[in-house]
């Protein structure tokens, strides 16, 4: 019993070898009748008749066919996993941007409320401080959290510097992928 459940589960495991061990064995009468020396010569005439029989690569359809399902099981299987985890957080970034007054006479105040006025889906406002650059001049350094899909930040810099009366440009000083 043991050699038969175990001839079977080799010819799962190993069906191009199966298909080629039987083929061999089919010629097993020819073999007894040769002398030993004669076996060999008369083997590649043997197979020249048997040639179109015999698939050396196995390519055997019904193996395609189950590598196929298989195939699809996997992915089908994958795309389960996929979809149960959920859409994926979005990509967000923390930009510091540096705004530059125009003198020293700018009111800072005013440039605040202008920079944080500006409103956008996607955009979160943080902490602010003056730094002084010379001459009594201090520029803005405002923290604000993008997110990437929504926001732009050539556009958010564009709408900053609309406020022409308080603003002369904005960099970005950091940026750093949340």
């Amino acid at each position: 019993m043991t050699d038969v459940a175990a001839y079977k589960a080799f010819q799962a495991a190993y069906p191009s070898f199966t298909r080629w061990f039987n083929h061999i064995a089919s010629f097993s009468e020819e073999f007894e009748s040769l002398p030993a020396g004669e076996a060999s010569a008369a083997a590649p005439a043997a197979d020249a008749e048997e040639d179109d029989d015999l698939d050396l690569f196995g390519s055997d359809e019904e193996a395609d066919e189950e590598a196929e399902k298989l195939k699809a099981e996997r992915v089908a299987a994958y795309n389960e996993r996929k979809a149960a985890k959920g859409p994926k957080p979005a990509a967000k970034s923390i930009v510091t941007l540096d705004v530059k007054p125009w003198d020293d006479e700018t009111d800072l105040e005013a440039l605040l409320n202008h920079v944080k006025s500006i409103e956008m889906d996607g955009l979160v406002w943080g902490a602010h401080t003056f730094i002084p650059v010379g001459f009594g001049i201090k520029k803005l350094q405002i923290n604000c959290v993008i997110e990437d899909d929504k926001v732009s930040l050539d556009d958010l810099q564009g709408l900053i510097e609309e406020g022409e009366d308080w603003i002369q440009s904005s960099d970005i000083a950091a940026m750093q992928k949340l």
